[in-house]
């Protein structure tokens, strides 16, 4: 078909032989009942945006009683795809999310994502985002589905924000954090070092997720004539709230959930207007013990998360010796103040 198409239309591009199987694979994964099934979650959302994480957890564990609305269609998106699509409804097919990517998103969602319920939550997410089929392929590479709806969270937030608020915050958190800086360490010139600080912040808010507003580094605070220092500083622009965040180059220890509360009270009363929300706290270290930071967190009324980060699973064991660690991209913003 592919050289029949080339022979008679030579100047029409688009049909080799490579993407004619691509819009077979794209008509069987997705016929009418799926579509209607992707818009009537995608409706569910637009209405309550505030049960994100009940639903798209729900595409996972489609037999879910709490998934009533559309428990029965999530149920048949992995066992249809086998289905040849019936008659296409032009109009619901272009009222639909899947008509709203390119086709070369798509083609990285065939290749790189088999689960229709997974595969529409990265849909939603790169049209929410405006993410490039570059950033699509990275985010699956990398589990993003995974470590944000379907890893178990540690954090206090349903107990210390409002529901509405809880909710959000629990759903944009991440377990674990994939920070891949690859830099070199040698010394570099001015310009050089700005550039790679632009690099790594950019990398850093594209993980952190969208809303994220980057603050600023080593925070000062004097406070009883002693001075202190928060590592990472953001506001969220929908959560209308600050984000304090340290970092830790070790597993987790108790003690830590302390020291993020005190930069947490800190930010509340020098920073926080009155229009803002109450300031939430991210503690991101290189593993923890689930049952004690649990523990470490009852107590607190200020709303804090605690995730691992890690460097991509992409890179081999023996290149990450030659990465910066946390320290390293610390000392490169030290550097720039000076």
């Amino acid at each position: 078909m592919a050289a029949d198409i080339k022979k008679e239309l030579p100047n029409l591009k688009g049909f080799s032989t490579r993407n004619l199987k691509y819009m077979r694979k794209f008509s069987t994964d997705y016929p009418l009942t799926i579509i209607e099934n992707f818009i009537s979650i995608e409706s569910q959302i637009a209405s309550n945006d505030s049960i994100l994480q009940q639903i798209f957890t729900s595409l996972l564990h489609t037999h879910s009683d709490n998934f009533v609305i559309v428990q029965q269609p999530v149920a048949q998106l992995q066992n249809q795809t086998d289905t040849v699509a019936p008659q296409k409804d032009e109009q619901l097919f272009l009222g639909s999310i899947v008509a709203r990517l390119t086709w070369s998103h798509h083609i990285i969602l065939m290749d790189k994502e088999p689960h229709l319920g997974k595969r529409f939550w990265y849909m939603l997410n790169s049209l929410e985002h405006g993410n490039s089929r570059n950033v699509l392929a990275m985010q699956i590479e990398s589990g993003l589905f995974e470590r944000q709806v379907s890893a178990k969270k540690i954090s206090n937030f349903n107990r210390t924000l409002p529901p509405s608020q809880s909710d959000f915050a629990n759903y944009l958190l991440k377990d674990p954090y994939i920070f891949n800086f690859v830099q070199a360490k040698e010394k570099a010139d001015e310009r050089n070092i700005e550039e790679q600080l632009a690099s790594h912040i950019t990398k850093f808010l594209l993980e952190l997720g969208q809303g994220f507003a980057f603050v600023g580094r080593q925070v000062h605070f004097e406070i009883g004539g002693d001075d202190f220092y928060a590592d990472l500083l953001f506001y969220h622009t929908r959560l209308h709230c600050y984000v304090v965040v340290e970092l830790k180059a070790r597993p987790f220890e108790p003690g830590d959930a302390s020291q993020l509360n005190f930069y947490v009270n800190l930010v509340n009363d020098k920073l926080k207007a009155t229009e803002d929300n109450d300031t939430i706290g991210l503690l991101l270290c290189k593993g923890k013990n689930e049952v004690i930071a649990e523990y470490a967190l009852k107590g607190y009324n200020n709303a804090i998360g605690i995730s691992d980060y890690q460097i991509s699973k992409a890179i081999p064991e023996e290149l990450k010796s030659l990465l910066p660690q946390i320290e390293d991209i610390e000392n490169e913003f030290k550097e720039l103040d000076q």
